[in-house]
C-alpha cells in the first residue's frame, strides 16, 4: 500500500508483517483496505479527524456489527482492486437496443427448443438448422461488444460478492452520529438497496460463467446465453454504474472506521488527541509505541512547539533513539488518521511528517546510502514549502560522511528546517552535533538516552533525559559479541 518514496510509511513500519496496518486491519473488501491504508498515509484536516473520532466512539461498543463485517464473505477470496471496479462501473455502457435484446431472448429460446426437439426425435434437424443459422448470425453481429463485456466483467466478480455481503450488513445497522449517517445516506439509490443491486449483478456474472461448463456450453451457445448475459450486465451497468463509486467509497469508509473502532475498543486507555490549528505543535505525555506490549513499553514526555522546535537526541547504540522517533511519528500518523494514540495525552497541530529512519542504498538505482539519505532529507525540506507545518524525524543525520562535512551539513539542514517553522528531532552518535542545540537555544535543546553496565551486561532503561549523553557503549557491545577489541 505504501508508495515507494513516501515520506514516512516505510520509516514508521506502517505496512508489512508486524506493522500497524496489520494490527488494525479487519476489512474485507478492497475498498475498505485501501481506505484504511490511505488514511494512514495522508493526514486528514482537523474537521475530518473529529468526524472519525465521533464515528469511532459510536462503533466501539458494537462488537457484533464489527465481527459481522470482518467475517462477511469469508468463503470468497476477495480481489483488492477497488479502482478497477470503479473504472469498470464508470465506463460507458455498450448500447443494445431493446428490440435487439427481445430478439435475442426469442431466438435463444427457439434455438434451444428446436435442439431439444430434434434430439428427442419430435422434429427433423431443419428447424434447428434454421434457428442455428439465425442465432449464429446474431451472435456474430454483436460478437465484438460481447467479447469486450465478458472480458471486463470477469474481473470484479469476487469483489462484488464480498461487497454485497458487507453492504447488506451495513444497511441493517442504524447509525446515530452525523458522519455515519452521511455515509449511510450515500448508499441510497433509486429505492434499490445497493446490496440487492450488487447481488443481482453478481448473480448475472455467475450465470455468465455457465459458458465454461463443458456439458452446458453447447446448449448455451444455441440459446445465445453469453450474448444475453452480456446484455443483462450492460443493462445493469447503464442503470447502476454511476452509483457504484459512491457505494464503494461509503462502504470502504465504514469498514475502515469499524476496523479503527475495534482497535479503540481493545485499547480503552489510549485517548483521542487534542487538535489545534496554527504553528507546529506536538506535546505528548507518557508517549509509547503502540506495537510494543504495554508491560514492556517505556513512556516518555515530548514537547515541541513554537518555543522549542528541535530536540537533538544523543545516546549510545541500542539505547532507544530510533524507537523514540518511531513512537512520535506513528503517534502523529495515527492521530491524523482519527485513531486514539498510545499516550496519557497528546496535543498536536496538523503536521506533515517526514522521516529518515529506513534509508537504504540501491543497487538498481545506483545510489549509495549517503546519496539516498540526502535525497530523502531534500524531500523532507521540500515539505516545508507546503501550508502544513512539518514534523521531521532525522535518524543519525548524515552518518555516511566524514565528521567535518557531517557537522557543517547537519547544522545547515537543521537551521533551515527550524527557520521554516518545522519542528522535530535529530538523533546522533556524534557529540559534536550536540553543540548545535546550544547555538540554537532556546529554540533547540539536547536530550539523551543512556545505558549502564551491570554484571557485565548492558542495561537500557529507554527514559529520555535532558542534556548530552556522557559515554559510549560501542566497545562494550563489540566485546559482548566476541570481537577482539
Amino acid at each position: 500500500h505504501a508508495p515507494e518514496h513516501h515520506p514516512y510509511a516505510a520509516d514508521l513500519d506502517l505496512f508489512g508483517p508486524g506493522s500497524l496496518f496489520e494490527r488494525i486491519n479487519t476489512t474485507r473488501t478492497g475498498a475498505g483496505e485501501a481506505t484504511l491504508a490511505a488514511w494512514l498515509l495522508s493526514p486528514a484536516p482537523p474537521p475530518a479527524i473529529r468526524d472519525r473520532q465521533l464515528a469511532l466512539e459510536e462503533l466501539k461498543p458494537r462488537l457484533e456489527f464489527r465481527e459481522d463485517l470482518a467475517l462477511a464473505g469469508d468463503t470468497v477470496a476477495a480481489e483488492v482492486h477497488p479502482d478497477r471496479l470503479r473504472a469498470w462501473a464508470r465506463a460507458p455502457a455498450l448500447p443494445f437496443p431493446v428490440l435487439l435484446r427481445v430478439l435475442a431472448a426469442i431466438l435463444g429460446a427457439a434455438g434451444l427448443a428446436s435442439l431439444l426437439a430434434w434430439l428427442g426425435g419430435a422434429t427433423s434437424a431443419l428447424p434447428f438448422a434454421i434457428f442455428g443459422a439465425l442465432n449464429g448470425s446474431l451472435a456474430l453481429a454483436v460478437r465484438r461488444r460481447v467479447v469486450a463485456i465478458v472480458h471486463d466483467a470477469d474481473r470484479p466478480g469476487a469483489e462484488l460478492r464480498v461487497l454485497a455481503e458487507v453492504l447488506a450488513r451495513i444497511e441493517r445497522e442504524p447509525f446515530e452520529s452525523a458522519p455515519l449517517r452521511r455515509l449511510r445516506a450515500a448508499l441510497d439509490s433509486e429505492g434499490v438497496p445497493p446490496s440487492a443491486a450488487i447481488a443481482s449483478l453478481a448473480k448475472r456474472l455467475d450465470w455468465m460463467e455457465l459458458r465454461r461448463n463443458q456439458l452446458v456450453a453447447p446448449f448455451a451457445a444455441v440459446a445465445l446465453w453469453t450474448t444475453q448475459m452480456a446484455m443483462a450486465v450492460e443493462s445493469w451497468r447503464a442503470r447502476h454504474g454511476a452509483a457504484v463509486s459512491r457505494w464503494v467509497d461509503a462502504c470502504g469508509e465504514i469498514e475502515a472506521l469499524a476496523a479503527m473502532s475495534a482497535y479503540a475498543f481493545e485499547n480503552p486507555n489510549d485517548p483521542f488527541p487534542e487538535l489545534f490549528e496554527g504553528p507546529g505543535r506536538f506535546e505528548a505525555e507518557a508517549l509509547g509505541h503502540p506495537l510494543i506490549p504495554t508491560a514492556r513499553c517505556v513512556f516518555n514526555d515530548v514537547r515541541l512547539d513554537g518555543e522549542l522546535s528541535l530536540l537533538v537526541v544523543s545516546g549510545s547504540n541500542m539505547s532507544g533513539k530510533s524507537t523514540l522517533l518511531r513512537s512520535i511519528g506513528i503517534a502523529a500518523a495515527m492521530a491524523q488518521a482519527g485513531l486514539p494514540v498510545r499516550a496519557a495525552r497528546l496535543a498536536l497541530s496538523p503536521l506533515a511528517v517526514g522521516a529518515t529512519l529506513r534509508i537504504q542504498d540501491s543497487l538498481r538505482e545506483g545510489a549509495s546510502r549517503f546519496y539516498a539519505e540526502i535525497t530523502r532529507v531534500r524531500d523532507v525540506v521540500a515539505l516545508t514549502d507546503g501550508e502544513v507545518p512539518v514534523l521531521f524525524l532525522l535518524d543519525e543525520l548524515l552518518a555516511g560522511t566524514n565528521s567535518h562535512d557531517r557537522a557543517a551539513g547537519a547544522e545547515a539542514i537543521l537551521r533551515g528546517l527550524v527557520s521554516r517553522g518545522a519542528i522535530g528531532l535529530a538523533t546522533t552518535h556524534d557529540l559534536a552535533l550536540t553543540k548545535l542545540a546550544d547555538a540554537l537555544a532556546p529554540r533547540a535543546a539536547n536530550v539523551h538516552l543512556e545505558d549502564r553496565l551491570e554484571d557485565g551486561k548492558m542495561v537500557f532503561d529507554y527514559h529520555l533525559r535532558p542534556g548530552i549523553v556522557t559515554h559510549s557503549n560501542a566497545i562494550a557491545l563489540m566485546r559482548s559479541v566476541g570481537l577482539p577489541v
